[in-house]
């Protein structure tokens, strides 16, 4: 394990020596916030209304977490390096490592959402109190559990797109898969909470990654208990397995495949 420490300690030091690029993007993120919350406080012209359990501030805060985690957490280029590494045989080259590549890809990607995390979180925090001016029922006594749930939900995350990225090995180029993939996310997870859709796609949505990388976390930031907690850990603990299991399937097997045609 001291090895993927490494990695991962460096990338976080790498990542450190670019705060200055991940600052600008906040542009967007502060943008879309500031448009958001003119949209939930028009829709809620009411301030004591709720819909489907939800107050304006607890909606306003449930897109400060999802838009975060969104940002801090976007795959794009890690799938983009996992296509390169294949299409360019490069992966290879990591074969003879002294290191798993499935662990050395979780490790560094790890390391820069750490930074990125830490950055996007505080904005959004500090964003969050200066226009809502405080956070709904969250106690410090929560925290602990909404940062492991956090915690999951990037590991997670980060396993799925792994798993994406590897489907390099059968077609030329995965960015089409992490598009529907990270669409999935935005459109049914960052927008609205999963209560907003109809019934028939609760169900799915309930079992589905957004309930594990986006919605859980905030669903857990914007109103705790104990029971969405035992229920979100219980599917995280399920997706951690079956991500895991994936990513070392599918790396095998195009392996395997590399290894049959030669290359």
């Amino acid at each position: 394990m001291r090895k993927y420490y490494y990695i991962f300690k460096a990338n976080i030091m790498s990542n450190l020596q670019y705060i200055f690029n991940i600052m600008i993007s906040f542009i967007n993120y502060f943008i879309l916030i500031f448009i958001y919350l003119n949209v939930w406080q028009y829709i809620y012209s009411d301030p004591s209304k709720l819909i489907y359990h939800y107050s304006v501030q607890q909606m306003v805060w449930y897109v400060i977490i999802t838009e975060m985690l969104w940002f801090a957490t976007s795959g794009r280029i890690l799938c983009q390096n996992i296509s390169n590494d294949v299409r360019s045989g490069n992966i290879a080259y990591n074969m003879n490592k002294p290191y798993s590549y499935i662990g050395y890809v979780l490790a560094n990607h790890l390391g820069e959402i750490l930074v990125s995390g830490l950055l996007y979180g505080t904005a959004g925090l500090i964003m969050g109190l200066i226009l809502l001016g405080g956070i709904p029922t969250l106690s410090l006594a929560y925290i602990p559990f909404i940062l492991i749930v956090i915690i999951f939900s990037v590991i997670i995350n980060t396993m799925l797109i792994t798993v994406v990225g590897l489907i390099s090995f059968w077609i030329e180029d995965s960015s089409p898969f992490y598009w529907l993939y990270s669409k999935l996310l935005l459109v049914f997870g960052v927008f609205f909470p999963i209560e907003f859709f109809p019934k028939y796609l609760q169900g799915f949505l309930q079992y589905s990654p957004v309930y594990v990388t986006i919605y859980g976390p905030a669903k857990l930031f914007v109103d705790f208990s104990y029971v969405n907690l035992f229920k979100i850990i219980s599917v995280q603990t399920l997706y951690l397995v079956i991500a895991y299991l994936g990513c070392q399937y599918m790396y095998e097997r195009g392996v395997r495949k590399l290894n049959v045609n030669g290359g």
